[in-house]
């Protein structure tokens, strides 16, 4: 009877956090407000200007720094903090880089392109559902409003994203072809070329094959996780 009494009274209690829970709530609460800031600032900005021209200038160093900070979630992986796969992890994160740091900071003509507003509305809208869901999962609080956008919204966003993505890179080839950015030419040393032009083309490539892929496994997780209706009891 005591033992029940103390397992029920720690039921009662809730959740019991541990250093690491502690540290994944910081960690997601700090990248919850940073993309909130940086969707408030987007919003603020298409709405008083009616244009997506000059935004980089407000949330390009937010941009960087929070979506940088995800490299953080390819450890958690690894260590076991989270139960995520760390080599799917990765390639999701370095694509993301990929597109912050070796499209949009090298190629200053890309900020004012469409694929640009596109790509920051779908991640900031995204990451702020994403990183507030993770937040409630840890102290088993999640309500089923924040469960349904998470599950739903990517319908719209995670397609917009990918364009944004794809429209950012075919509007940065003429600029990066001109000025070989990040390429090496023969000769040198190394005796090795490079050609970063043509790597951003296979890099679109791939997307027509993978982007179905998890677009399906996407529908088919909010099947698994909202498509259950609750049994009528007689």
């Amino acid at each position: 009877m005591r033992r029940a009494a103390m397992e029920q009274a720690k039921k009662d209690a809730g959740p019991q956090l541990t250093v690491a829970s502690l540290y994944l709530i910081l960690y997601n609460l700090i990248e919850a407000l940073g993309w909130t800031v940086i969707l408030v600032k987007l919003l603020f900005h298409l709405f008083e200007h009616e244009t997506y021209v000059g935004l980089y200038s407000e949330i390009g160093v937010l941009l960087q720094v929070f979506q940088t900070m995800a490299v953080l979630e390819v450890v958690h992986a690894a260590v076991g903090l989270v139960r995520s796969n760390p080599v799917i992890t990765g390639v999701q994160v370095m694509s993301r880089l990929g597109l912050v740091w070796g499209i949009l900071h090298p190629v200053t003509e890309s900020h004012d392109k469409i694929g640009f507003p596109l790509v920051c509305i779908a991640w900031s809208v995204t990451e702020v559902i994403r990183y507030s869901y993770y937040m409630g999962a840890i102290i088993n609080y999640t309500p089923f409003i924040l469960q349904y956008l998470r599950y739903t919204l990517f319908i719209v966003l995670y397609p917009l994203g990918v364009a944004g993505e794809i429209l950012s890179i075919y509007k940065s080839l003429p600029y990066i072809g001109e000025r070989e950015i990040m390429s090496v030419s023969l000769p040198n040393r190394a005796n090795m070329s490079f050609n970063y032009y043509y790597v951003l083309i296979v890099v679109m490539l791939t997307y027509i094959p993978g982007f179905p892929q998890l677009y399906c496994h996407m529908l088919g997780q909010r099947k698994k996780i909202l498509g259950e209706k609750p049994k009528k009891e007689d």
